[in-house]
């Protein structure tokens, strides 16, 4: 049996590398599921006849009568709570079906050892692919899937060992901001009073969502100081606080508020439940998530809808991407629904 540089045993990977091809590219060749995944037939051949070349066909063989009949495929995502994962899910659920492929959706509460062991237990069920939605830090998730020879692709929060796919959280931060700062200033007001409400600092989406915002305040003139940006988390209980400590100290209401999650949001709408009726009339909303209830609301809302269906689109374009790009980085544009 042929084997690789300093005598171990074929990999992949160097057939990836002798093949100029991606290793999720060389991993459906050899489970069979090329076609599917709309990779060229002279690529895979290329592929199959380097494995051959490389002493691979023993691995080959395994591998078609493992995973060429599994049929499943897998995603992990953090909750179903707010319409962003739910939708998803359900429109991989749909994806996949459509490709003959029965869906596996595990949530795992965003814990770290949860996410190792889910992904583990789907590993071992021998899952074509594994869509890893919304993890702080998919890398670790990431090599387990490499180990194992599974494509795997990052959803809404990027990774540097897997393919990504996320909403373009700076560009549509900065489209909502502009919106909200152009509102403002038609009612007489000043947009120095905007707000920034919710997320976690280090955070890939936070970080970017702020960039955004300040972009549109910063091509306005205005320099955004550390008030103007209220990092509280996501929990609603956490914002609801945020927003009554701020009531306290400032003695009023903000003009504005850029809100950075639907379960945000919440916190905002529970906030509201505790104030007089018209109290928040003239508050300019804008929110980087997007839910039909909102429209029933007493104060002005914009939301930015992620655009799940182009995503899963992109992630699915993803696990068969030939082209010599190893790890492809795809940011889809939100779509605002309510201007």
């Amino acid at each position: 049996m042929a084997r690789a540089a300093g005598g171990r045993k074929a990999t992949i990977y160097d057939i990836a590398t002798a093949t100029k091809a991606s290793a999720s590219t060389v991993s459906l060749v050899l489970n069979g599921s090329w076609a599917r995944y709309r990779i060229k037939e002279d690529t895979a051949q290329r592929v199959l006849e380097s494995a051959r070349t490389l002493g691979y066909n023993v691995n080959l063989k395994a591998r078609g009568l493992r995973l060429s009949r599994s049929g499943l495929a897998g995603m992990i995502l953090p909750h179903y709570r707010n319409r962003f994962f739910a939708d998803l899910a359900e429109t991989f659920e749909a994806e996949a079906r459509r490709r003959s492929l029965c869906p596996i959706v595990v949530s795992t509460q965003r814990d770290g050892p949860s996410e190792v062991k889910v992904t583990e237990t789907l590993l071992a069920q021998q899952v074509e692919f594994l869509f890893i939605v919304g993890v702080a830090e998919p890398e670790p998730l990431n090599r387990l899937c490499g180990a194992s020879d599974t494509p795997c692709v990052n959803i809404d929060l990027p990774g540097e060992a897997a393919p990504s796919v996320v909403s373009d959280n700076r560009a549509g931060a900065r489209q909502l901001t502009d919106l909200l700062i152009g509102k403002i200033r038609a009612r007489g007001g000043d947009p120095t009073s905007l707000l920034y409400l919710g997320g976690v600092a280090g955070e890939y989406a936070t970080d970017n969502r702020v960039a955004g915002f300040t972009d549109a305040l910063g091509a306005q003139g205005i320099r955004p100081s550390g008030s103007m940006l209220m990092r509280c988390g996501y929990p609603p209980a956490a914002a609801k606080a945020a927003l009554q400590h701020y009531l306290e100290v400032q003695g009023r209401l903000p003009v504005g508020l850029f809100i950075s999650s639907i379960a945000v949001f919440e916190g905002l709408v529970q906030f509201a439940a505790t104030l007089p009726p018209r109290s928040l009339e003239q508050l300019v909303v804008g929110c980087f998530d997007w839910d039909p209830f909102a429209a029933s609301l007493p104060f002005d809302v914009s939301m930015l809808r992620q655009n799940v269906e182009v995503m899963i689109e992109e992630a699915f374009t993803a696990l068969g991407e030939a082209e010599q790009i190893a790890r492809p980085f795809v940011m889809v544009p939100p779509v605002l629904e309510r201007p």
